[in-house]
């Protein structure tokens, strides 16, 4: 069964049939191609099969998952394939990453959602932890989902991302998060998220090595 899905999920990606002078990756979700620009040089800009999983769960949950005039930010959006497919299921998005990945997220975000989508989707500079009150204020900035696919990987900046998580989760919001296990430091960060968080498994993928998760701030009050 897992690999099945994995397999349907990955008959979402198509590559160009000649070689062109940019590199780019081509998707077909929420009933459009979608045409992503990446490069090489660096972990943000090459789309990682987290944001596969992601993307085809907001798909085919949609009703469950209703994004339409929902506020959404993604946290680490990289080349923007997640926001993209928020954005065409009607979602106001936020795409956030560094300075240096902005240019190329704005292409892809803008090539693909201009006169397609409900809500034209926003790019954000977001460096985890750092200024957030100032970026984000707690007493303006209410967001209903928070997505993220594969921010935890081999970098320094755990404490960071957890800081952020918190930062902009309010008591109602939802985090869809898609995770990579791949080291024992950041698997040990899972831990770490429940201290603040309740965590669900939504989808678990064995042969990727992904799980989906949902979560909530703990604590929060029940209706």
């Amino acid at each position: 069964e897992d690999e099945q899905l994995v397999a349907e999920i990955m008959r979402r990606r198509f590559f160009p049939a000649r070689i062109t002078h940019k590199a780019w990756e081509g998707f077909h979700f929420a009933g459009h191609e979608i045409r992503i620009t990446e490069t090489t040089d660096c972990y943000g800009a090459v789309v990682w099969p987290s944001a596969l999983v992601l993307c085809y769960f907001l798909e085919t949950n949609s009703k469950q998952y209703n994004l339409v005039d929902k506020n959404v930010i993604e946290i680490g959006a990289g080349t923007g394939l997640v926001s993209i497919v928020a954005s065409l299921l009607g979602a106001l998005v936020t795409a956030t990453d560094l300075p240096e990945l902005l240019g190329n997220l704005q292409h892809n975000v803008l090539q693909n959602t201009k006169l397609k989508c409900k809500h034209q989707p926003h790019v954000k500079e977001l460096s985890w932890g750092i200024d957030l009150e100032k970026t984000f204020p707690r007493s303006s900035c209410h967001f209903d989902y928070i997505m993220a696919a594969d921010v935890v990987y081999h970098h320094p900046f755990l404490d960071e991302l957890l800081l952020t998580f918190d930062h902009l989760c309010k008591n109602d919001t939802v985090i869809l998060w898609a995770m990579k296990f791949r080291l024992d430091k950041e698997n040990q960060f899972v831990g770490r998220f429940q201290s603040l968080f309740d965590l669900e498994v939504i989808s678990n993928f064995p042969s990727l090595n992904i799980t989906l998760y949902k979560a909530m701030r703990k604590g929060r009050m029940k209706a």
